[in-house]
């Protein structure tokens, strides 16, 4: 199918064509060949792979690829929307006082804001788009993962949001044995560190509720730094939307309620082997009646 090239979509055959990669670039390796950067089509995944492992996948399946993923985004949706609609009527019945039955008066949604900051610009794009679909106030900056630490002050700063999702592409170093070793990943020391940055902005992790990690991250590390969620417990490939769903649900959650950390993880596309975190509280609140205006 031709010489490989930056921008092309491929597979690696060692691992049986598992996950489509797009080439980032090629460059020389020690000894003398060329190896590919790939990041994942639809994983927040980074690696590198030498040239004849790799395999060109043609557009027709480039196509099946996306059709199966937007459909697994479509699905996680709609569960979103039902959810959203039993919470919103047990939140109605809540804030109304006995003089008004829930129908009488109608209420409006004020769901906590995001500010998205990703290492990919392609994902972030993704990204904003379900945000918009889903309804949550976002605000997003693509920022190179070794680069968000040393901005991120600054945008808190300026939007002052209510979560903070801190993501972009990760992985094991070729070789990798030590998985307790920040040294061993590609990207997790940045997002520790962007995290222990947004932290001597807000200490508080009711206050500012943050999602830090993509693909294979070191999960207890960025906890550890002040993470709210985290990938990767088990150190798996996690989905591009997986940051989007977590931060949602945290966002049309009511403030009077923690939120069951199963009800998070379980509503995102790669579940508890990808995603964790701790007690959180919500960010939304509910506010009566709605003006005609």
């Amino acid at each position: 199918m031709g010489e490989i090239k930056a921008g092309d979509i491929v597979g690696r055959k060692s691992y049986k064509l598992d996950v489509y990669f797009k080439v980032i670039d090629i460059v020389p390796d020690k000894g003398g060949g060329k190896v590919a950067r790939l990041k994942g089509l639809d994983v927040r995944l980074c690696a590198t792979a030498p040239l004849e492992d790799l395999v060109k996948i043609d557009a027709a399946k480039v196509a099946d690829y996306w059709r199966m993923t937007m459909a697994k985004n479509h699905e996680a949706m709609r569960s979103v929307f039902m959810r959203r609609k039993k919470d919103r009527e047990r939140s109605m019945m809540r804030s109304m006082s006995d003089a008004f039955g829930p129908g009488d008066v109608e209420g409006f949604d004020v769901p906590g804001s995001v500010l998205h900051v990703d290492g990919d610009g392609e994902y972030l794009d993704l990204c904003m788009t379900t945000y918009r679909q889903l309804k949550v106030p976002a605000e997003g900056y693509y920022i190179p993962e070794e680069q968000q630490a040393e901005k991120i002050y600054d945008l808190l700063q300026e939007h002052r949001p209510d979560l903070l999702v801190l993501t972009g592409h990760d992985g094991f170093k070729k070789g990798t044995r030590d998985f307790s070793d920040l040294s061993n990943y590609h990207h997790s020391s940045h997002f520790v560190e962007a995290v222990l940055a947004a932290r001597r902005y807000e200490k508080s992790r009711d206050d500012l509720v943050i999602f830090a990690g993509a693909c294979q991250s070191h999960y207890e590390a960025i906890l550890s730094a002040g993470a709210n969620f985290a990938s990767s417990p088990q150190r798996v490939l996690i989905h591009a939307y997986d940051p989007v769903f977590v931060v949602e649900k945290i966002a049309y959650t009511s403030i009077y309620d923690p939120i069951p950390l199963r009800e998070i993880i379980a509503g995102t596309i790669t579940g508890f082997e990808g995603i964790g975190g701790i007690e959180t509280r919500g960010k939304h609140r509910l506010g009566v009646p709605r003006s005609p205006y």
